[in-house]
């Protein structure tokens, strides 16, 4: 029973493979909608390489990583590590020009706001606020981020909204570990052991 359950889930995404080439036409498009989102980015630098990304995130490329994407838009790598990894930039402005652009394209009497807490697994130490806790994506205790995402949904649509990252106490506790992965400083560390106890960090 596997192996006819893997065999139609293969044949069934072997239909849904779409070739990048047809979003190639939206490219343009999709520099006209992230317009408002480039202009509250507080860079020049960030404001000039969305486009480039997402044309890197749109292409062909097997993997969609800083590097690839730097050569595939004919730029330095240096450049898009910049901007994906290290430029700080603040999101919550970017969260305010969403939220109205789905208020005012998708908004319907029926909509309402949907909380989710969700987990995703991941390989490795590096990545924020992982480590072994409940995966509810696989059903266990295994390697994952953990996160609470606020969607809108209606009838007619639904959008992401906007999330929060767990940062785990160990995490917080571990200023060697927050630097490298440039968790904010605003990010406050646990209170002391003497100090009433405080839930986990919400990034």
């Amino acid at each position: 029973m596997g192996t006819v359950w893997a065999q139609q889930r293969e044949d069934l995404l072997s239909d849904c493979i779409v070739s990048p080439d047809v979003f190639i036409p939206m490219v343009d498009r999709l520099a006209v909608f992230a317009a408002p989102y480039q202009h509250v980015l507080e860079t020049e630098a960030g404001q000039r390489n969305v486009h480039l990304y997402l044309q890197g995130l749109l292409s062909h490329l097997a993997g969609k990583n800083a590097e690839d994407i730097a050569t595939f838009v004919d730029v330095q790598r240096q450049v898009m590590q910049e901007f994906i990894g290290t430029a700080p930039w603040e999101h919550r402005p970017l969260i305010e020009v969403l939220v109205a652009q789905v208020a005012n394209r998708l908004g319907q009497p029926d909509g309402i706001i949907a909380f989710d807490p969700s987990s995703f697994p991941k390989r490795g130490t590096h990545s924020v606020g992982v480590k072994r806790q409940w995966c509810g994506h696989r059903g266990k205790v295994d390697n994952c981020q953990v996160g609470v995402f606020m969607g809108y949904v209606s009838d007619q649509d639904h959008a992401l909204l906007d999330f929060r990252l767990s940062l785990p106490e160990d995490w917080a506790r571990d200023e060697q570990r927050r630097q490298e992965c440039h968790v904010p400083s605003a990010i406050r560390m646990p209170c002391s052991r003497n100090s009433p106890r405080q839930s986990p960090m919400r990034w």
